[in-house]
């Protein structure tokens, strides 16, 4: 396709010719005419939008797919698929199209109803309900769920809309409103620093459908530690390797490297001195250490679990999250944490290592797309808080006693 629209713009270059490395400066500029004529200054925000309705909003709700109650273990709901319809507007009980023009000259908003597909537990029987509405998601002009897409001029203008019109922004309460995207440094990525002591730290922010964290490795007193909100302290790093299943001291010294022996072994020694040498003493030790850290919901009840159970999750699933633990293979998320040891260690013997935070290949500029998918996911996950916490009080012992009690009242009557 690409190949296609070059040809219309350059017709005297071959295919060859237009798959070679752009040479100096001055042709580049020329390049930017051909890219604002078959891109336009939109179409990224269109297609991040596109992108977040069809593939970002299941993703989301796969990972928040289901919902259990702690007052009662067999009832749950899970969602089975999310969609977007039409753009609507309800009016007295009465579901009618809209269009764009229509919102404007109305003062609404451009919106399409969201729907799930559910399935439930109701006593013993097992409930499933389609197309059931949970919110309401503003439409982007020419998205691919808005009704101005693939629609010619003369379609457009029946419409009451302008053919030249690149879309790429919603109507909120009539009034015209466009996502700005924004700068942000990466996610999933080693950022070496030097924080206010001038001490070398490698902090990873991990982005996933599931949580968002921030893990960070700080020096101190020339040991290493990792910091993480999830305990209520810094815990030495040696001890995460542990509870990771990596016990042995060589092995740990060849997964950061032989080479860094001088500067990794205080912190060897740290771990010695703790008393912590195998994988279930130092889970013990981190449990001992947890601060506000609540289990997933489809897990035993925390009542029922040992500290060493709490950190052995909250080690596999919230520490650098963005590495998954499958089937209790650690593997990978010991590599990671190795790599972000071994590069503070570098980075102490050659300052030069250290990243720019001002350095583009650092950052990513978030569209619409991905703005809406954090506002959704924060909604999301309020909103299946709220269904377990009514179900718990719903379900719970007294409650049903007061409901049973007042079903015979009514039967005496």
């Amino acid at each position: 396709m690409e190949a296609e629209w070059a040809k219309t713009l350059f017709p005297g270059l071959n295919k060859k010719e237009l798959a070679e490395p752009v040479g100096s400066l001055e042709d580049k500029w020329k390049l930017l005419p051909a890219f604002l004529k078959t891109q336009g200054l939109v179409k990224q925000h269109i297609d991040s939008y596109n992108y977040f309705v069809n593939v970002d909003l299941k993703q989301i709700m796969l990972a928040n797919q289901k919902v259990t109650c702690e007052a009662d273990s067999t009832f749950y709901l899970k969602y089975l698929d999310i969609r977007v319809g039409k753009p609507c507007v309800e009016d007295d009980m009465v579901t009618t199209d809209i269009t764009p023009n229509e919102c404007r000259l109305r003062d609404m908003t451009y919106a399409a109803p969201i729907l799930v597909d559910i399935e439930y537990v109701r006593g013993k029987h097992l409930v499933r309900r389609k197309n059931f509405p949970i919110g309401r998601m503003p439409i982007m002009l020419k998205s691919s769920k808005c009704i101005l897409t693939g629609k010619t001029p003369a379609q457009l203008a029946e419409l009451k809309e302008c053919p030249h019109d690149p879309g790429g922004y919603f109507i909120v309460k009539g009034q015209e409103k466009v996502i700005l995207m924004q700068e942000q440094l990466s996610k999933n990525r080693i950022i070496l620093e030097l924080d206010k002591k001038d001490q070398v730290t490698a902090s990873v922010t991990s982005s996933t459908h599931e949580r968002k964290t921030k893990t960070t490795l700080v020096t101190r007193g020339g040991r290493i530690y990792m910091h993480h909100n999830t305990f209520s302290e810094d815990v030495p790093v040696v001890i995460v390797f542990k509870a990771l299943g990596v016990v042995s001291d060589m092995e740990i010294v060849q997964l950061v490297g032989p080479e860094h022996f001088d500067l990794l072994a205080p912190s060897l020694h740290e771990c010695a001195t703790e008393g912590v040498y195998t994988e279930l003493q130092a889970l013990n030790w981190l449990g001992s250490r947890l601060k506000g850290f609540r289990p997933a919901s489809t897990v035993a009840p925390t009542a029922k679990r040992t500290k060493a159970d709490l950190a052995r999750e909250a080690v596999y699933t919230v520490v650098i999250s963005h590495v998954p633990v499958h089937g209790l293979n650690t593997q990978p998320k010991a590599i990671y944490l190795a790599l972000m040891v071994r590069r503070i260690l570098i980075a102490i013997k050659d300052p030069s290592t250290l990243d720019d935070r001002d350095y583009y290949g650092n950052k990513r500029l978030e569209l619409a797309g991905s703005l809406l998918a954090l506002l959704f996911e924060d909604l999301f996950k309020k909103f299946n808080h709220d269904i377990q916490r009514a179900a718990d009080q719903a379900l719970s012992k007294s409650n049903r006693v007061e409901v049973g009690r007042h079903a015979g009242n009514e039967a005496v009557r």
